[in-house]
């Protein structure tokens, strides 16, 4: 394992660069953490935090000049993978076409360990068009909303890294450690100026991200949810939630791993050019369950029910693992402030027959 100074994450994001990538990383804009465009450390977010609470996002000055120690943001990095909105095919006068592909190798730099197994699960469901370069980053201080630790895709990175960073900031300065997951990114970081990290930085790294695990602002209930949700078909629960959800999808919207679309044609008023478009839909709306003249879920509780089912347990049975990563997006951008591991308690306790205060 190696260490770099921040002179080193500028050559990282440099050689990166420089390999042909286009490097997206977290920027400070509109009072949020977005993603986006990075050419250096200069545009990473230094010294600031975010303070999330169920319906609640703000960000704040911290005490240091840490880059990577915010919660996770409103984007995912699923939309430059699975974008919003691509076009798939047009026709002309002149006949058929397919829309080109982006041929521009993606760079991500400060991955977390959920959105890291989130871009796994989407690999999977997906099918990747092309995989992108991938500079993930260990969590040492976990937000108010996460709960990666139970979903077992965090604080720690998993596999699928080119490399993975650990921040430091300690007497020595600030720093990071190295890990290479990958030829590529042997490549890469042979192109940063850096030095062998001693045992001792190693270990209280580890530390470091260990005690995070035990920070976590939430849990998901220790519980076969599978089977919870299989049980809870027809819980009173549902219409308890429905009383409160406003069907309004930020939650599909912003979650790192849902991927439902619908597509649309566009002509123009001539007639002689047409497309079909692709975008995220949500199984939120009314239309989205729409067979032979009519919606299947019309109701607000059969919606947020489908959307709960799946996530936690049908999608072990199509994807053999769960849809939710724990990274807490869907909290803090519900608009009522819907809480995903509340009301998976409230599911089980109904289920028991306990009363529960959510």
């Amino acid at each position: 394992m190696d260490a770099f100074g921040l002179d080193g994450l500028d050559e990282l994001v440099r050689a990166l660069i420089a390999d042909g990538h286009r490097v997206i990383g977290p920027r400070r804009r509109d009072d949020a953490i977005v993603l986006d465009d990075v050419t250096g450390v200069a545009d990473l977010p230094s010294g600031w935090g975010v303070e999330v609470a169920p319906g609640r996002y703000r960000l704040h000055r911290r005490g240091d000049d840490a880059l990577f120690r915010h919660s996770a943001g409103p984007q995912s990095w699923k939309r430059f993978v699975h974008p919003p909105r691509r076009k798939l095919w047009e026709t002309t006068d002149v006949g058929f076409a397919a829309a080109p592909d982006d041929e521009r190798r993606l760079a991500f730099l400060g991955v977390r360990g959920c959105d890291l197994a989130a871009l796994g699960v989407l690999g999977r469901v997906l099918g990747a068009r092309s995989r992108p370069f991938i500079v993930a980053v260990d969590c040492t201080e976990p937000g108010g909303l996460c709960f990666c630790a139970s979903t077992g895709t965090g604080p720690s990175v998993g596999p699928g890294y080119d490399l993975a960073l650990t921040e430091r900031l300690d007497d020595t300065g600030h720093w990071f450690l190295a890990d290479a997951g990958s030829e590529d990114g042997e490549r890469i970081l042979a192109a940063v100026t850096r030095r062998p990290a001693t045992a001792d930085e190693v270990a209280g790294a580890l530390r470091d991200v260990t005690a995070a695990a035990g920070r976590m602002g939430r849990q998901m209930p220790a519980l076969d949810l599978r089977q919870l949700l299989h049980d809870s078909r027809q819980a009173q629960h549902w219409n308890d939630v429905a009383e409160r959800c406003l069907t309004c999808g930020n939650c599909t919207m912003v979650c790192p791993t849902c991927f439902c679309t619908t597509t649309e044609d566009v002509t123009d008023l001539t007639g002689d050019h047409a497309e079909r478009w692709e975008h995220w839909a949500s199984c939120f709306e009314v239309d989205f369950s729409y067979l032979h003249g009519g919606s299947v879920r019309t109701s607000a509780a059969s919606r947020y029910r489908q959307w709960l089912s799946h996530k936690l347990g049908t999608w072990h049975d199509q994807f053999g693992e769960s849809g939710c990563v724990g990274c807490g997006r869907c909290i803090a951008w519900c608009p009522v402030g819907i809480d995903i591991t509340a009301e998976v308690a409230a599911l089980a306790a109904e289920r028991s027959g306990d009363d529960v205060d959510v």
